[in-house]
């Protein structure tokens, strides 16, 4: 659990015996007992550095924190261009997790600071995730729970219920077919459903291989039953699903998000949510963070909401931990991360880290 009691770090002039420690320091700025998830400390032992946790206030105290730091270790916190021109010993980032749309990457690379992620630690959670949102939207279940604890177990609840449809024979379109769009286009299959997918970037053998057809946004839209999102939160994806897109869905359509909540048009959605054109939606991710109550989706009965949680389990957490105190003893070790984001930064003569390098 989340300890209730944080630290806000306040900035006390190092010493040098601090400074000289300090030049191989891990540092988490987010909790004061380090990630949920944990680090593995013995490994980042190893490879010579140390760690501090702690929770900044804000930027300046999480520059603070880093000022002497060879890795940042990131969870949901913001990282601007003024933070990377402000820590001059930083060598990389390492994001506990697949985005990092918080992170301003071009001034990450331009300051030549390595920005690495952890991109498969939770495929499998998220896919399932992506199916018990659909099963929890098409089967109406949290409305059914609902209503029996509000003691409307009676005659007549079919009537309630329906409109419903079987899940087997549906049309999943996915927007997005990297990790997990794959993996959810093989649990999807297995449960009947026909799959297809748009995702310029995706490759056309992986595509083949998994037997999912690539298509253009417009082909998939009109054939969609289900459409489930997997793209990451760039610009380009901003408000992806919009009007425009929803009018072009399938009638009665449903429309599941375990990817960023701006890649969808909330007004856009309440409107087709409103007008009855789209059944039902399930998302685990809102345009803002933490949702603040009242909220115009939460009116209504066929939307089902998570509080961003697709990603967790005890096997993914475990992962996650593994993965990213890897990545930091590699940049400890002056080696580039496994994952490296920003791979245009190992030929940057102000890139910071360099194999072979290491003070």
């Amino acid at each position: 659990m989340i300890s209730d009691h944080f630290f806000i770090y306040s900035y006390q002039p190092e010493s040098e015996e601090y400074k000289k420690m300090s030049k191989r320091l891990v540092v988490f700025t987010e909790r004061d007992g380090g990630p949920v998830a944990g680090l593995d400390e013995e490994l980042i032992r190893q490879s010579g550095g140390s760690v501090k946790y702690g929770r900044a206030a804000d930027e300046r105290g999480r520059v603070q924190m880093a000022e002497h730091a060879d890795v940042l270790v990131l969870g949901g916190a913001r990282l601007t261009r003024e933070f990377f021109a402000s820590v001059p010993s930083l060598k990389g980032v390492v994001r506990l997790g697949i985005g990092y749309d918080n992170v301003d990457l071009d001034a990450a690379t331009d300051h030549g600071i390595a920005v690495a992620n952890v991109p498969d630690f939770c495929s499998d959670e998220v896919a399932e995730h992506a199916i018990g949102l659909t099963l929890a939207v098409l089967r109406k279940i949290v409305l059914a729970d609902r209503k029996v604890r509000q003691g409307q177990w009676v005659p007549g609840m079919d009537g309630l219920m329906l409109p419903m449809r079987r899940l087997s024979g549906q049309t999943l379109g996915l927007i997005g077919f990297g990790k997990i769009g794959q993996c959810l286009a093989r649990k999807a299959r297995g449960l009947g459903v026909k799959v297809i997918a748009y995702d310029p970037y995706a490759s056309a053998e992986a595509a083949q291989a998994a037997g999912v057809p690539l298509m253009s946004l417009e082909e998939l839209l009109p054939q969609t039953d289900i459409l489930s999102l997997h793209v990451p939160g760039t610009p380009e994806t901003r408000n992806l699903v919009n009007a425009h897109t929803l009018a072009l869905l399938k009638p009665r359509a449903i429309l599941i998000n375990v990817a960023r909540g701006p890649v969808v048009d909330e007004v856009a959605l309440c409107a087709a949510l409103a007008s009855g054109r789209l059944a039902g939606a399930g998302l685990d991710v809102l345009q803002q963070e933490p949702i603040r109550l009242p909220h115009p989706l939460t009116e209504f009965e066929n939307v089902v909401i998570t509080c961003h949680y697709a990603s967790l389990s005890e096997e993914s957490y475990a992962s996650l931990r593994r993965q990213v105190s890897e990545q930091a003893a590699q940049i400890l070790r002056g080696e580039f991360p496994r994952n490296l984001v920003n791979v245009q930064v190992k030929d940057l003569p102000q890139c910071r880290l360099r194999p072979g390098n290491v003070k």
